[in-house]
């Protein structure tokens, strides 16, 4: 069994244990969690890229390698999200477990030091960011924010959700804008890394054998040099409980041979933290969240309609989000029956085998997690984010009790916001 422990390093800095022998190796993360931002997020998103490029005592990613080496080749890579209206950029490490370690030293302290040693003490020129690591990482970030567009089927999504919240943060991508990153210098990038570590809350994780007491000091010792702030920002979310009057309608035409429809609906104010959440899971995987729902088995396996057809929930921000792959031609169509399956959850028109399969496959995900460190990560963050204590075995708890009358009910609460047709190109 895992011990799951959270406590406060320094005011707005929280470290989380979970204590476990599962694994042979262990898993540490450190994630600056800010208020999304479309004047900040290019920037957020650029950091710790930069920072990972080198430090004042290893200047250069060789010598980085080097030092990893030494950890029995252990990792350390950048990672920037998104959880609700939050951005979050750290790292991510992983380490042999010093149960596993081949002469019983210990690899969570210098590990733990070297995190701490990549987010405190950046290789600087001059009092700011190397300009060639700032211009390097900068080239590396606008290739990712051109890329998004290359997957078709998860750009439908990102550009639902942008239409779908222009005015509001959760439209705003995690990767920030070209126009931003490109105006980024080595010196404003300097600025915002230091409000950073003022502002934002701190949210450290650990997983493995180590005693929780253990890494406290651990990770004390590495994040001393932490700007003490008693103003670090809690992260916090918009929720719009209604849709406007009429769903919005958005459609763009480029060279495809695929359309990609997908449809955003509000939650009438369901999230992840209101009692009937359990039950509003359950309704979207039934809906559209397993190979056992609706949408999968009616919309594109009996009728053919779609290519793909699924749908998933953002929990803290009350939205479910249907993607599918059509034919031009059939849009009218796949969407009447995409409305219909949702209009069937509405009225509890659900087999014994629908529900019952849905809550196993979610069931099933929850344990799943337990055994995956990075999975187990980024649930905790998750939580972290939206102030939730719960771990993965309440949660399946709680699915376990859930009425289809329940799931109905959460289903009526659904109200289309936008509609997004990718479609292409009239010859």
């Amino acid at each position: 069994m895992s011990q799951v422990t959270r406590r406060e390093l320094f005011p707005g800095v929280w470290l989380r244990t979970v204590h476990t022998n599962k694994f042979k190796s262990s898993y540490l993360s450190l994630t600056l969690m800010a208020p999304l931002d479309r004047g900040t997020a290019g920037a957020n998103a650029l950091i710790p890229s930069v920072l990972r490029r080198g430090t004042a005592v290893h200047p250069d990613m060789e010598s980085l390698s080097a030092a990893l080496d030494e950890l029995y080749g252990g990792a350390i890579e950048p990672v920037v999200r998104k959880k609700g209206e939050t951005q979050c950029v750290g790292f991510a490490a992983s380490f042999l477990d010093d149960a596993y370690a081949l002469k019983g030293e210990k690899i969570l302290e210098p590990a733990a030091a070297l995190l701490g040693e990549l987010l405190l003490k950046p290789y600087t020129r001059d009092g700011h960011f190397c300009p060639d690591y700032t211009a390097g990482e900068k080239a590396n970030l606008i290739d990712r924010i051109r890329a998004q567009i290359n997957d078709k089927r998860t750009y439908a999504t990102q550009r639902l959700t942008q239409e779908m919240c222009r005015y509001e943060l959760f439209g705003v991508d995690k990767l920030g804008d070209e126009e931003s990153v490109s105006a980024l210098t080595p010196e404003g990038l300097w600025e915002r890394y230091q409000r950073l570590l003022r502002e934002a809350q701190v949210e450290v994780y650990y997983c493995g054998s180590a005693a929780p007491e253990r890494v406290e000091e651990a990770l004390k010792a590495a994040l001393s040099a932490l700007p003490v702030s008693e103003d670090r920002i809690d992260p916090d979310c918009e929720v719009r409980v209604t849709a406007g009057p009429e769903p919005i309608l958005v459609e763009e035409a480029m060279d495809v041979t695929q359309g990609k429809l997908s449809l955003g609906f509000r939650t009438g104010g369901q999230t992840c933290w209101e009692k009937s959440f359990p039950a509003l899971y359950l309704a979207v995987a039934v809906y559209g969240g397993t190979t056992l729902s609706k949408l999968f088995m009616n919309v594109r396996e009996k009728l053919s309609l779609c290519y793909y057809a699924s749908a998933t929930l953002e929990r803290m921000k009350g939205l479910v989000l249907v993607s599918s792959g059509i034919e031009f031609g059939k849009y009218q169509t796949a969407k009447d029956e995409i409305l219909a399956q949702l209009e069937a959850v509405r009225r509890g028109e659900i087999e014994d085998w629908e529900l019952e399969g849905s809550r196993r496959t979610l069931i099933g995900m929850c344990h799943a997690t337990l055994d995956d460190q990075g999975r187990q990560e980024e649930f905790w963050l998750g939580q972290a984010a939206a102030g939730l204590e719960y771990g993965p075995e309440e949660l399946a708890a709680s699915l376990e009790r859930v009425t289809r009358e329940e799931v109905a009910q959460a289903a009526r609460c659904l109200e289309l916001d936008t509609v997004y047709f990718l479609k292409g190109k009239e010859v």
